[in-house]
């Protein structure tokens, strides 16, 4: 049997983390000794693995508990789905390693490599991983599906050509563009919202590099907005509506700098108590009451549509566990 701080230490966990999952019920130790401190035995560190590898797949809390009571649940088809992840990981190391070989190759003989293909190289090497780990780059289709990828690259030429017939963005035209965008978005990012928040937070610093031109950007940013500022006018009312279009304007890039920082800080410090994580629940407050107000029939309004609407939610990096995450952050900052 092994002590809650053992077994933390054993698995690179705080032992904060491992009272959170007796808390919610997903990791109960089996149990205490006679002092009363948790004691985990060998079925309770097995069903750990279990739900650490599964949050490494980027699966929220709520929805691990629920899976684990499932056939698919069972350490069998965890395992399995991790060593299925590991397969992805070492299919993109071999076409990383053909990459290099074709490059020493040309080297060798005395040829130089054209820019397109040094740049190719240095992308792959560098530009992923500063935002992901391998294990998470083997779960981001975007990354290793060459299908995703050349489905992204016909994305974006579409986009290039409704631009040059010059279509609105408010358009129908550019309204069914932008829904078979996010959908495309959904899937290349594995449907986790942690992953689309880090690739947004790439986008925005990373520029062109990403692979997507700034124009297409800009287009596809005013095309999204126009789809959700439709939604958003069946709750909200016209000077509400208004507020956000000038928000938007002005300080809607801050989002996808916070949305990043929110999702960095939940994997640091998952109970929302540090400085840091209520620092940040205010600056989300901040950032929403410059969009939204401070009248409660708006705010209410909004948070309504977030609830009953998903879209508006679609390719964010926003989902119930972050918002959860930020109100215990606020309510602390608050008390």
């Amino acid at each position: 049997m092994l002590k809650v701080g053992e077994l933390a230490a054993a698995a690179g966990l705080t032992v904060r983390t491992l009272h959170h999952y007796d808390s919610i019920g997903l990791l109960r130790p089996s149990a205490r000794s006679d002092a009363g401190y948790r004691l985990y035995d060998r079925d309770d560190v097995a069903r750990l693995h279990r739900i650490q590898a599964l949050r490494a797949f980027g699966m929220s809390l709520s929805d691990i508990g629920l899976y684990l009571d499932s056939p698919e649940g069972s350490a069998l088809a965890v395992v399995e789905r991790q060593l299925a992840a590991l397969d992805r990981q070492m299919r993109e190391a071999g076409h990383m390693r053909k990459q290099l070989l074709s490059l020493r190759a040309a080297l060798a003989d005395g040829r130089e490599p054209d820019l397109p293909t040094w740049l190719d190289s240095l992308e792959r090497m560098s530009m992923y991983e500063k935002y992901f780990t391998q294990d998470e780059l083997a779960r981001l289709p975007m990354y290793h599906d060459d299908s995703v990828k050349a489905q992204w690259k016909a994305l974006v030429e579409e986009a290039q050509a409704l631009i040059r017939k010059q279509v609105a963005p408010d358009s129908e035209t550019a309204a069914a563009f932008g829904r078979r965008w996010l959908d495309a978005f959904g899937r290349g990012t594995g449907g986790d919202a942690d992953l689309a928040a880090r690739i947004n937070l790439m986008a925005e610093r990373e520029k062109e590099a990403v692979g997507i031109p700034q124009e297409v950007m800009q287009f596809m940013v005013a095309i999204i907005g126009e789809l959700k500022q439709a939604i958003w006018s069946r709750y909200l009312a016209p000077e509400v509506i208004a507020r956000m279009r000038k928000h938007y304007i002005t300080r809607g890039h801050e989002w996808t700098i916070l949305i990043g920082q929110v999702r960095e800080q939940m994997r640091a410090d998952p109970d929302g108590v540090q400085p840091a994580s209520q620092a940040l629940g205010r600056q989300w407050m901040d950032l929403f009451h410059d969009m939204v107000g401070t009248d409660p029939q708006a705010v209410a309004g909004f948070r309504r549509a977030i609830q009953e609407q998903p879209m508006l939610r679609t390719g964010a990096g926003v989902d119930d566990d972050a918002l959860a995450w930020l109100r215990k952050g606020i309510q602390a900052s608050q008390a």
